[in-house]
Order: C-alpha cells, then sequence, then structure tokens
C-alpha cells in the first residue's frame, strides 16, 4: 500500500471505532429512554429535568461562563424546583419558577448575560416541551414516541445518506460534515416513521406524513442552530459526558427543537393536558 493511500486507511480507522462506540451506546441508551418514556409519570419527569440542568450547565460552559456558580446555582435550582412541580402536576407552579429563575440568571450573571438568559430558556423550553407531550395518558406515549423516533431516525438517515451519497454541503461554514443528501436522507426516513404509525392505526397517515416533515426540517435546524453557537465560541463538542456522542447538547439538539415545535401545536390543537392528543388525534 502506498502512502497516499495508507493516509485515508488509517483515518478511517478512528471513524469506525467511533461509529461502533456510538452504536453500542445507543444501544443501551435508546431501551432506557423508552422504557422510563413509557413509564411516565415522575420517572420521565425527572429524566426531563435531569436532561435539562444538564443542557443548562453545558450551554454555560459552551459561552464561556462554566466558572459563574452564582449564575449556575440560580438556574440549576429554578430547573429542579420546577421538575419538583411537573412531578406533582402544578404546572402553573413550574412556570412561575421558572420565570423566577429566568429573572435570577439575567440579573446575576457578570458578562454575557444575553447568551446565559438564552441558555436558560433553552433548557426550561426543552423541560416544558418534553413534560407536555408525555402527558397526556392516553396519547402521549405515541406522541412522544413519534417525536424521539422522527429525531432519531432524521439523525441517522442523515449520517449514513450523507456518507454514502456526499456531495454539496449544507452549510459548510457551520457544519462542515453535513450535506444536503444527509439532509434528505433523514427527511426520507422521518416519513417512514410516520407511513410505520399510520400503518399500526396510530394516525392519519396525510397529516402525519406533514408533520413529520416538519419535525425532521426543524429537528435538522435544531442540529444546525447548536453547531452554530459552538462554532461562534470554538467549542468542538458540549462536553464529553456521552461516549461517542459528546455531550447532552451534542445528542440533544435535535430534539430539542423538534419537542418544543411539537408541543406548541399540539398546545393549540389540544390544550396543555392534551398535547399528545393534538399531536396524534386528527
Amino acid at each position: 500500500m502506498t502512502e497516499p493511500e495508507a493516509a485515508p486507511a488509517a483515518a478511517s480507522q478512528p471513524e469506525s471505532r467511533n461509529l461502533v462506540m456510538r452504536i453500542a451506546v445507543a444501544a443501551v441508551l435508546i431501551p432506557l429512554a423508552v422504557a422510563i418514556a413509557y413509564a411516565g409519570g415522575w420517572l420521565w419527569t425527572a429524566l426531563v429535568t435531569l436532561a435539562a440542568i444538564g443542557l443548562f450547565v453545558e450551554w454555560l460552559a459552551i459561552v464561556g461562563l462554566a466558572g459563574a456558580t452564582r449564575v449556575t446555582v440560580p438556574g440549576v435550582a429554578a430547573l429542579a424546583i420546577a421538575g419538583l412541580c411537573f412531578a406533582i402536576g402544578r404546572l402553573d407552579a413550574a412556570l412561575i419558577v421558572l420565570g423566577v429563575g429566568l429573572v435570577a440568571v439575567v440579573s446575576i450573571a457578570p458578562e454575557r448575560r444575553s447568551w446565559a438568559a438564552a441558555g436558560f430558556l433553552y433548557a426550561a423550553a426543552a423541560e416544558i416541551a418534553s413534560v407536555l407531550v408525555r402527558l397526556d395518558p392516553v396519547k402521549g406515549f405515541a406522541a412522544l414516541m413519534f417525536v424521539l423516533l422522527i429525531v432519531w431516525v432524521t439523525d441517522s438517515g442523515g449520517y449514513f445518506a450523507g456518507r454514502g451519497i456526499g456531495g454539496p454541503k449544507l452549510w459548510p461554514r457551520v457544519s462542515p460534515k453535513k450535506t444536503w443528501a444527509g439532509a434528505a436522507g433523514g427527511f426520507a426516513a422521518s416519513l417512514a416513521v410516520a407511513a410505520g404509525f399510520a400503518a399500526f392505526d396510530l394516525g392519519k397517515v396525510g397529516p402525519l406524513l406533514l408533520l413529520s416533515g416538519a419535525l425532521s426540517v426543524v429537528s435538522q435546524l435544531g442540529d444546525l442552530f447548536e453547531s452554530a453557537v459552538k462554532r461562534r465560541f470554538g467549542v468542538k463538542d458540549s462536553s464529553h459526558i456521552i461516549p461517542g456522542h459528546g455531550g447532552l447538547m451534542d445528542r440533544l439538539d435535535g430534539f430539542v427543537a423538534a419537542v418544543v415545535v411539537a408541543a406548541l401545536f399540539g398546545l393549540l390543537r389540544g390544550g396543555a393536558d392534551g398535547v399528545g392528543r393534538g399531536l396524534m388525534v386528527w
């Protein structure tokens, strides 16, 4: 093997090992997340609250406020207390606590207040939306799985389509590896999820196809948004808490965007206690 041939082969080995690690970790975390989502109630709320706290802490680290304890503490406390309120069914109290938390974060932040506020809103929106989508006892689990599956297949479909087909880059200045082919592959995979749900009589095929396509696009925009924030501050990964995957923001960026949009849509159609029905019943 010549030197030019050996270089790509050597470069591909770490990528292959990373892919194996990603698959192995996903094989553990995905069933666990699905089981907790199925259980719902305080278990799901606890997981969502911990994830929201992790998102906020990682955001602060990305924007250079990792050492600002007086910003981290009130934000984390507000998200945790709001989680307790959600767990006992006090949505109104949770929203009040999060509002107070936002004011505290903005007031106390010594610098980059707008970025600190954006991070808290990002985490709080993820917490609120994730709880509301699962809240409906009849359609909540189906609605949550619909959103999760769309995000997962969009990410996986985009990864394999992008690597297999290649072609023009989607937004090279922000995310050099993402391609238009990958975006199209992820979008197509999301439509398969909608078709599967319709086949199992979990919704009407037409509305579900439109909704899945929209959420797939939103998921990809959420991914690009997180990449843009990291690029702005010269950060590669939000953290290294998940082996082979980076940080929570690196894995949940698409889900946060998709679940927030899904919750807003379901809220408009079904109300606060019927977000799941608003998404799945047509």
